[in-house]
């Protein structure tokens, strides 16, 4: 699994990508749910605790309850503004931590 830091890293990637290129969106969406889904399991076994990352662990467990195990693309792209959001709050957070996660 890995560190925080480096599942972070890759999650940021996604910033370079999107929806706008031809037949990209179902790619692009379900990595960004991989992205956020390893980032939460990088979290959960942070020996830093779940505590400190309480924020970003509820915002994705959140978006996670809402797919409701749905990863279709028809559902993905139902979904596609809480995906990003969660992605571009949990990035918020991230950066703004004073430990600095970039």
């Amino acid at each position: 699994m890995p560190q925080v830091r480096d599942a972070f890293a890759v999650l940021q990637a996604t910033y370079n990508d999107g929806c706008t290129t031809p037949g990209n969106c179902a790619y692009f969406l379900t990595r960004v749910l991989t992205n956020l889904d390893d980032l939460y399991d990088s979290m959960k076994a942070s020996p830093k605790g779940n505590g400190h990352f309480a924020g970003p662990l509820t915002w994705i467990r959140a978006m996670q309850r809402t797919l409701g195990g749905d990863f279709s693309f028809p559902n993905l792209k139902r979904h596609q503004k809480l995906m990003l959001g969660t992605r571009d709050k949990v990035n918020t957070w991230m950066q703004s931590h004073p430990d600095d996660y970039r």
